[in-house]
């Protein structure tokens, strides 16, 4: 295999960066113009904003307002360099990338490639139900949402029509809830108006998760509110309650339930893809790469992990830090300084975790938040989930459309962005 064309090598030591999700795009921030030749690659020309997939999955947002080009974000940035490329194999004596593009060679590799979704062994869910851990994924879900109503309407069998118009969301996490909460709001809002032939009385959305409660990661306050939220929005939550299978039309749980629909989305659990070359590195739970507290793949010289591939133990967190954003920014800032401070031959820092908070939104009106040992909820919690995610989007005139798109769905009762859009199917 060749090198990748049009790659020169500079006098700078190379730091190739895998993954431009939220710790690969703030280590390649933090690097600009430090006397690096920082390479990025991902599979994707664009930035994806994850916490907001499911607003594009139920109609809030356009897919353009959560993703930001990546190349318009390093215009003019010396001794940088960015390739749509997947990575394939890893060469870790030689210090070479295998990548669909040719070999790339580095000084030094960090992953922040994230994590998939984890179907559990389970190929009747992976083949039947629908994740949404990308922004093709969301459209896709959004796709079908929307044909299923308007293949409802074409039904005649009671029975039928109530198994296209039930919505299932596994997973009661911060995504799951979500999404629950938004769907619960189009049946209220947006469904009865657009298809008044349809009785919304067969619609049932169910919430399952297979602990004890929703929002597990959070306090005991904002798993309760979250949960009573959903139910007073007609959500049947069901915890303690796994998938068993699903093929399709019907859904079973380990409880002996089954619920009939053609529509499961899948919101139930992530695990790191293996990645060939990497064999002797340590893993831990859902194929997490074990690292030290200075982000270093235990084992294996001058390779880095970050974000969601990575696990590392500290005295707060002995099973790895929860797999969302803030964990991946904060060791890429802490990382970005210690590869500065290692050309300087100065010793490392370790990595310490600084919980931030946490908070989910639940529908209209609706959140949950979580700052230490402060709780709150309601409408002052959904401004303030709100305006977090704006301070986060990458972008001004990204920041600006959502904020568009929000005030005005939240004055009409209305999301406006109800489109069916496939791809062109060529002869």
């Amino acid at each position: 295999m060749n090198p990748i064309p049009n790659l020169p090598r500079s006098e700078n030591k190379r730091i190739v960066v895998a993954g431009a999700g939220f710790g690969g795009l703030r280590l390649v921030r933090s690097l600009e113009n430090k006397g690096f030749q920082v390479v990025l690659i991902d599979r994707n020309n664009y930035h994806q904003f994850q916490p907001l997939y499911y607003q594009v999955a139920t109609s809030g947002l356009e897919p353009s307002s959560i993703a930001f080009p990546l190349r318009k974000l390093f215009q003019g940035k010396s001794d940088f360099h960015f390739r749509m490329a997947n990575l394939e194999r890893i060469d870790a004596e030689k210090r070479i990338l295998y990548t669909d593009l040719g070999i790339l060679d580095y000084d030094i590799l960090v992953l922040a490639m994230g994590a998939s979704t984890n179907f559990f062994g389970k190929k009747d869910l992976e083949e039947n139900s629908l994740p949404m851990k990308s922004i093709p994924e969301a459209i896709r879900m959004r796709n079908i949402l929307l044909e299923n109503y308007e293949k409802a309407l074409n039904l005649t069998d009671p029975d039928q029509q109530e198994q296209v118009m039930n919505i299932v969301v596994v997973g009661g996490g911060p995504t799951g809830v979500e999404l629950a909460g938004s769907i619960a709001d189009m049946k209220s809002f947006v469904f009865p108006a657009d298809y008044p032939e349809l009785d919304f009385d067969r619609m049932n959305i169910f919430l399952i998760e297979a602990t004890a409660k929703v929002l597990a990661p959070m306090s005991e306050a904002s798993s309760r509110e979250a949960a009573g939220y959903l139910k007073r929005m007609g959500v049947t939550v069901r915890t303690e309650a796994a998938v068993e299978s699903y093929d399709g039309v019907s859904i079973r749980l380990s409880t002996g339930e089954e619920i009939r629909s053609s529509t499961v989305l899948w919101a139930a659990g992530i695990q790191v893809p293996f990645l060939p070359g990497l064999e002797k590195a340590l893993r831990g739970r859902g194929g997490r790469l074990v690292v030290g507290r200075t982000s270093r793949l235990e084992g294996l010289e001058n390779i880095y992990v970050i974000g969601d591939q990575a696990l590392m133990a500290e005295e707060a967190f002995p099973n790895g830090h929860p797999q969302v954003a803030q964990p991946a920014i904060q060791q890429a800032r802490l990382l970005a300084k210690n590869l500065i401070r290692q050309r300087k031959k100065l010793d490392p820092l370790p990595f310490y975790y600084k919980d931030k908070g946490s908070m989910a939104t639940i529908g209209r009106n609706k959140a949950v938040v979580d700052l230490g040992k402060v709780h709150f909820r309601g409408f002052f919690a959904w401004i303030v989930w709100i305006l977090v995610h704006l301070v986060a989007i990458v972008g001004t005139k990204n920041r600006f459309f959502i904020l568009i798109n929000w005030a005005w769905n939240y004055m009409t009762y209305d999301q406006s962005l109800r489109l069916i859009i496939r791809p062109n199917k060529h002869p």
